[in-house]
């Protein structure tokens, strides 16, 4: 029995090994040719090492928003969910990798054999055996490896993103309370200017100076204002509501800042570094870049269905028709013996198979260079806002001080009779509207911050000097990962 498993376990070897030669270099497709097109320079400029390098901590100034980060990071539930798929992951690619090697497992069995010509005879066996231990000549338990590995590290940066993402949502869910909160206080301020002025006009209509015209005129603004107060509450229980939920928990009242936030960042200036960087910074491009990876290994697997799948069986230990005589050496038994399954005619099944991997490839590789667009263009959408948003501030300011200027020149001129009321009621509205703006462009312009240090992939450290200045490369970190 020995002679004939050497004889046909060499036949197969060797026919294997030599199908396995002429077919290695056709079962990888040919490698997609990625076109991202990464431009030399930003369209806007924003010059110094990028802030993506600093870690949040040490980027914004606040210590109360760094502990709600803190609290965030600690806390939400996409984070960790995100978390969690990484070990399901990791999992996966750990079964898939436990694939290349042989599964060995005990066996036990009582068979009792009766007829009608001859005494019943019970025969006992137990032993120890490869069940089925597939021969991968042709890659393809190797390919589904590398599909799962890939499929990890995607799912690894794609935790990365998510972080990334809610270190921005929460910073600005901050400034959202904090701006809802200075509004609501110059909707109180407006609200109280109103009323003093309803309360003039009432008393020049009582005494006849006046008709009853810039009595309603007034009171009409203070209507308004009394609306706006009760808006800016509403946002400040909804800010307050989000931020609750991105932090996982409530956010103590000590963390919230209940006054306008005139800086955000220690940073000067804020640098966006080299285009190139954006590659290696953005944990979504990874992601991308993982998933057309994936793609690929699962055109190699596809490719090696076409050829004959060659598996082993194999079994050691004792056999007896007498139980007590089951371990003594003479009853010793073992067998082996491959098995061959060869494709002949399938309908094209596997053909079609390699196809739709194909195509999925494309459509991966179509994904990676949109992830790469995507991600320069959020960067230069933010570095134009960048760009212009200190003009931007410095003639709000400049209006909202010929507005208030105008508004007390005409409220002195109605008082001493010059001009009418319509002529300060026009010009509480202009100085009001201006305020309003102001509050607006200061957060859009600290948002604006959180944004493109968010865009161009900062978050992912928590302190500056945790971050790695050299980035690995894709099979680099296919090596640790695989470690």
């Amino acid at each position: 029995m020995q002679n004939v498993w050497s004889i046909a376990g060499r036949s197969i070897a060797v026919s294997s090994l030599a199908l396995a030669l002429a077919a290695c270099q056709s079962m990888r497709g040919p490698e997609p040719v990625v076109q991202t097109n990464i431009p030399e320079s930003y369209t806007a400029s924003a010059s110094g090492t990028s802030v993506a390098e600093q870690g949040y901590k040490d980027f914004f100034a606040d210590q109360r928003l760094v502990q709600v980060l803190d609290l965030a990071l600690a806390n939400n539930r996409d984070l960790r969910t995100a978390a969690l798929n990484i070990e399901r992951a990791q999992q996966q690619y750990q079964i898939t990798a436990n694939g290349q090697l042989p599964t060995i497992g005990a066996s036990g069995s009582v068979l009792r054999q009766d007829t009608m010509n001859s005494k019943p005879v019970t025969s006992y066996n137990v032993g120890l055996g490869v069940t089925a231990y597939e021969l991968d000549f042709w890659g393809r338990v190797r390919s589904l490896k590398d599909n799962a590995l890939d499929s990890y590290l995607a799912t690894a940066s794609a935790r990365d993103a998510t972080q990334i993402a809610l270190v921005g949502q929460v910073a600005q869910a901050w400034l959202n309370y904090a701006y809802a909160n200075a509004n609501l206080k110059l909707a109180d301020q407006t609200l109280k200017a109103q009323l003093e002025s309803y309360n003039l006009n009432k008393k020049r209509f009582d005494v006849g100076i006046d008709s009853e015209v810039p009595v309603r005129q007034a009171q009409i603004s203070v209507e308004t204002a009394r609306n706006d107060v009760a808006n800016y509450k509403t946002q400040i229980s909804q800010a307050h509501n989000l931020l609750n939920l991105l932090v996982g928990q409530q956010v103590p009242s000590n963390l919230l800042p209940t006054q306008r936030v005139t800086r955000i960042t220690a940073n000067n200036t804020i640098g966006s570094g080299i285009p190139s960087d954006l590659l290696n910074n953005r944990p979504d491009v990874r992601a991308a870049e993982y998933q057309l990876s994936a793609a690929g290994a699962n055109i190699g697997a596809a490719k090696a269905r076409l050829f004959p799948t060659i598996s082993l069986t194999g079994s050691a230990g004792y056999a007896s028709t007498d139980l007590g005589d089951l371990f003594k050496s003479g009853n010793f038994v073992w067998s082996a013996g491959p098995s061959l399954d060869i494709p002949i005619f399938d309908w094209g099944t596997r053909k079609a198979n390699i196809k739709v991997s194909e195509t999925d490839q494309k459509i991966a590789l179509s994904d990676y260079e949109k992830s790469v667009q995507s991600a320069f263009r959020e960067v230069n959408d933010a570095l134009a806002v960048r760009q212009n948003i200190g003009d931007r501030l410095a003639a709000q300011r400049r209006l909202v001080d010929a507005t208030n200027t105008t508004y007390k020149l005409s409220n002195a001129r109605f008082r001493a009779g010059i001009d009418s009321y319509l002529t300060v009621l026009d010009a509480q509205r202009a100085s009001y509207a201006a305020e309003q703006g102001l509050l607006l462009l200061e957060q859009a312009n600290l948002n604006n911050q959180v944004e493109l240090y968010k865009t161009l992939g900062g978050g992912m450290k928590t302190n500056t000097s945790d971050a790695v200045q050299y980035q690995p490369s894709t099979a680099e970190r296919k090596a640790d990962a695989a470690k």
